[in-house]
């Protein structure tokens, strides 16, 4: 299990700086995520990619839930108004129920994409003046 540890670092040189001495200490690099205003020189930094800056794996965890849910309901209501074949209620509702939540994944994640990462709403007032935000995931023991 992984921890991921904020840090917001005044400009890219110090990002460059940490960056070298957490090699030195055996951290991965695909480990570290460097998010910055747009116009900063990250230069040999590991950017923060999709997942770090968008809010898309909560979206596709709230999508999962929320259309699942609704499927089970319409399935339920399908069942409850006679419209399922008898005896086979329970695997249409199942049918319903995962239809639900990959329909509900998919638009969900479409428009979490485009939503900012909300864990990093506290630190965009820092990167909004030019500071850059350093992103690094550590085993919970270190």
């Amino acid at each position: 299990m992984r921890r991921r540890l904020y840090f917001v670092l005044p400009n890219a040189d110090s990002a460059r700086k940490v960056h070298n001495e957490l090699l030195l200490t055996r951290i991965e690099e695909h480990r570290m995520h460097v998010v910055a205003r747009d116009g900063t020189n990250l230069t040999d930094l590991p950017e923060a990619g999709l997942l770090q800056k968008s809010d898309l794996v909560h979206g596709i965890q709230m999508g999962i839930m929320i259309g699942g849910a609704t499927g089970v309901l319409f399935g339920a209501l399908a069942g409850w108004m006679g419209y399922l074949v008898d005896g086979l209620e329970g695997l249409a509702i199942l049918g319903t129920a995962l239809a639900g939540a990959f329909i509900g994944a998919f638009a969900s994640s479409m428009i979490a994409i485009n939503v900012p990462n909300t864990r990093h709403k506290e630190f965009q007032d820092s990167i909004d003046r030019g500071n850059v935000l350093f992103l690094v995931e550590v085993p919970v023991g270190r």
